[in-house]
């Protein structure tokens, strides 16, 4: 193993990595603020050149020019057309913001970092060579991760955002868009939406992601477009293949009525304001036999009742935010007490059976050490399925695995080596310990997001 590859493993790097990881799976899904958008960007010229520069040191000047020059074109208006051609095979996320530009200087700590003496985390030559192959593994998967978009974001109410546009766009380059122009007006109905967190069946969810649509749709649509002035109200008609739809603007976004007809009939009427569903939401088929309607305050439905004929069928009550926030509490508070429960049974063990202890060979206590991290997230996996309706893509689940190895791993080595097992089920506790342990970090980040 050259001296350069080593780098990696130096304190600097691996923080700066795990702080990558951490806030683009973690931070940025739990406040979704400037400063979670920008930590990324200067983690990421840190540590992106500093990887590459120790495995290809012959080409160190070269990589810490091209990624200047790409970061900052990419943070530019004239990679639209790059990221709109990319667009086609796999969906992109990027925001023109030069103010990402003041993340620049991080290419010269980096320079500067290679330049000085690292010493790595260890001086193990075993533990080196793995945890150098495993920072490489999780560097490029951070990569990876960094540039996909994960979630979408659908909507079941009509959704538009007005903007003002020179030319018309190309319709076929942004699938979640359904593009009209009106002279200078481009109204885009956004059909779904791109997001950096998880998706959640609740409104209140779907309602953040609307706060900013309109910078959203002139973030994706990129050149010649721009927002409309605020608080100017512009009403018009538009021909759609669901019917025509009559639309009220303030600035950019729906506020006021909304109605769409077919073939002369009113199959939804409802309101907006600012963008957000508000008021009472009909909805009617073909005959206006069958109605639903749908009871809004500030987006969050309440109650939705079904009618035949003018008679109500049914009648549901929907969970508000509070009542979100209740339950989770509630399932919180439950896993607490779990915990305390597996504290009690293996201080119960330690006790009785003290000083004896659980005899184990020196390589099957490292095997259970590096292995018991596994089941520690397949139990997790199965806890956040059965109480959030947890269901992630690849790069979250490879991510969620990364965290728990990291940070479990240690944990399990001091139960093994220093508080020492007493029987056979201990490391069955441990592992629960561990994983409701991960469960509450999981949950508290979705109670952080509804109580924000």
């Amino acid at each position: 193993m050259n001296h350069s590859s080593k780098k990696i493993l130096s304190p600097f790097f691996i923080f700066g990595l795990a702080l990558l990881i951490l806030n683009d799976f973690l931070l940025k899904a739990a406040f979704h603020n400037a400063f979670t958008g920008k930590l990324s960007d200067f983690c990421g010229l840190f540590v992106f050149p500093v990887f590459w520069s120790a495995l290809f040191p012959r080409f160190k000047s070269w990589i810490f020019i091209l990624s200047g020059v790409l970061f900052a074109f990419w943070k530019s208006e004239y990679a639209s057309g790059l990221i709109e051609l990319m667009t086609t095979v796999f969906p992109i996320e990027r925001t023109v913001d030069y103010t990402d530009w003041l993340a620049l200087p991080m290419l010269l700590l980096g320079w500067f970092h290679l330049d000085g003496k690292v010493q790595p985390a260890t001086n193990n030559v075993l533990l080196t060579r793995f945890g150098t192959a495993f920072t490489a593994i999780v560097s490029i998967f951070s990569f990876c991760a960094t540039s996909q978009q994960r979630y979408v974001q659908s909507f079941d109410h009509p959704q538009y955002v007005l903007l003002r546009s020179a030319v018309m766009p190309d319709a076929k380059l942004y699938g979640e868009f359904e593009l009209y122009r009106m002279d200078s007006l481009l109204i885009v109905k956004v059909n779904q939406q791109y997001i950096s967190r998880p998706v959640l069946d609740d409104d209140y969810n779907k309602n953040r992601s609307l706060e900013n649509l309109d910078v959203y749709a002139i973030g994706r649509i990129g050149d010649n477009t721009s927002r409309m002035p605020q608080g100017e109200i512009t009403a018009l008609s538009i021909e759609t293949p669901l019917g025509k739809d009559s639309l009220r603007f303030k600035g950019g976004r729906l506020d006021g009525r909304f109605t769409r007809t077919k073939n002369g009939r009113l199959i939804i009427e409802g309101f907006y304001k600012l963008g957000i569903e508000d008021s009472i939401w009909t909805f009617k088929d073909s005959s206006s036999n069958a109605v639903i309607t749908q009871h809004i305050v500030k987006g969050e439905r309440t109650k939705v009742e079904q009618f035949r004929d003018a008679k109500l069928i049914s009648s549901i009550r929907i969970n508000t935010r509070s009542d979100s926030i209740r339950n989770i509490k509630f399932k919180i508070g439950m896993m607490v007490l779990c915990i305390a429960g597996i504290i009690v049974l293996l201080r119960r063990n330690y006790r009785n059976t003290y000083p004896e202890q659980l005899v184990l060979k020196r390589y099957w206590k490292w095997l259970l050490c590096l292995i018991s991290p596994i089941f520690i997230w397949l139990f997790f996996l199965g806890m956040n399925i059965l109480l959030i309706n947890y269901s992630p893509d690849i790069f979250e689940t490879l991510a969620a695995i990364i965290f728990i190895y990291m940070a479990t791993c240690p944990l399990l080595f001091i139960a093994v080596f220093v508080i020492k097992m007493r029987k056979e089920v201990d490391i069955v506790l441990y592992c629960l310990l561990f994983s409701i342990a991960c469960c509450i970090w999981t949950i508290s980040g979705v109670l952080i997001e509804l109580t924000h």
